[in-house]
């Protein structure tokens, strides 16, 4: 493979090839992470997992470099990518909590097709262009259709009600903020949207909530920008924040069910910064810390 005027052999991967290789981005799913971490770990391999499979094990951080990043210190070998809802709302809470302290949440999602794959942003292509053509509208990835709908129904559902995918944005929350006893309920919903994930989220805190305060401390915070203007139609949209480093935060108001209690919205690439970005920045902290010191340049798929 040619990249950048050099050539790199791609090589499968498999277990014994790791022995070269520094560190490794895995992104192929659950299974192939159980199957060959531990295989890297052994090599000598820093792990940085994209999938689910590691998530909540005591022994793997789960980081967000401007959140939790000294949980990176206490890898061993393996290090954990958190649910992309996870991350995105997470640019507007955190530095919520910080300012007020968090008591509990509710949220609600509103994720894009592309955090299924590249078939389901096909289909709901073929959707829209078969519903303007007068055409059946054909579903296979989605139990439902997904063009001019929404789908309350992200992951399998559990014994309790909720799906995996809330049950996720529940456990990460708790684990990244250092929160083992946050009450978190949420709801998620894929809509037909292709890329970037909305989150709505109605958060009550210990000490009393002010506005400004609050909007100076999403100003502040790294991971996020400020869109709160509505007397202006200004406020975060998923297409203006598709393919963006930063998380759009607004909407930001007093929550009239909550005590000491504030709604606001997020949107964010569910690509960028809750995936591959989060990963990458994990992988640069490192470097740049000097907790990490790579010697071999390697590209592995």
């Amino acid at each position: 493979m040619e990249q950048g005027g050099k050539t790199f052999t791609i090589e499968e991967a498999k277990p014994g090839v790791f022995g070269d290789i520094d560190l490794c981005f895995f992104a192929a799913g659950g299974s192939v992470t159980r199957e060959l971490a531990l295989d890297a770990v052994k090599a000598g391999c820093l792990v940085i997992d994209k999938s689910s499979a590691l998530r909540m094990e005591p022994h793997v951080p789960l980081v967000i470099p401007e959140i939790n990043p000294e949980a990176l210190r206490t890898h061993q070998g393996i290090i954990a990518n958190p649910n992309c809802s996870t991350a995105v709302m997470l640019m507007g809470l955190w530095p919520l909590h910080q300012a007020f302290g968090l008591k509990r949440v509710i949220i609600s999602t509103y994720q894009s097709v592309s955090g299924t794959g590249a078939e389901a942003v096909r289909e709901l292509e073929a959707q829209v262009q078969a519903h303007a053509a007068g055409e059946p509208l054909v579903n296979k990835v989605y139990p439902y259709q997904i063009a001019f709908n929404c789908l309350p129904h992200i992951d399998s559902f559990g014994p309790d009600g909720y799906t995996g995918e809330e049950s996720k944005m529940a456990q990460e929350t708790r684990k990244i903020m250092g929160l083992p006893n946050l009450k978190v309920s949420a709801t998620t919903v894929r809509v037909p949207v292709v890329r970037a994930h909305s989150v709505s989220v109605c958060a009550e805190f210990e000490r009393p909530v002010d506005l400004a305060a609050a909007r100076a401390a999403i100003t502040a915070f790294a991971g996020a920008e400020l869109v709160d203007d509505p007397a202006n139609k200004r406020y975060p949209t998923p297409l203006a924040f598709a393919e963006k480093v930063k998380c759009g935060v607004g909407r930001l108001r007093i929550d009239t069910a909550f005590d000491n209690g504030l709604s606001f919205w997020v949107s964010g690439d569910n690509l960028w910064r809750g995936a591959a970005l989060n990963a990458l920045m994990n992988a640069e902290l490192m470097v740049k810390t000097g907790w990490l010191q790579p010697k071999v340049p390697a590209v592995m798929t």
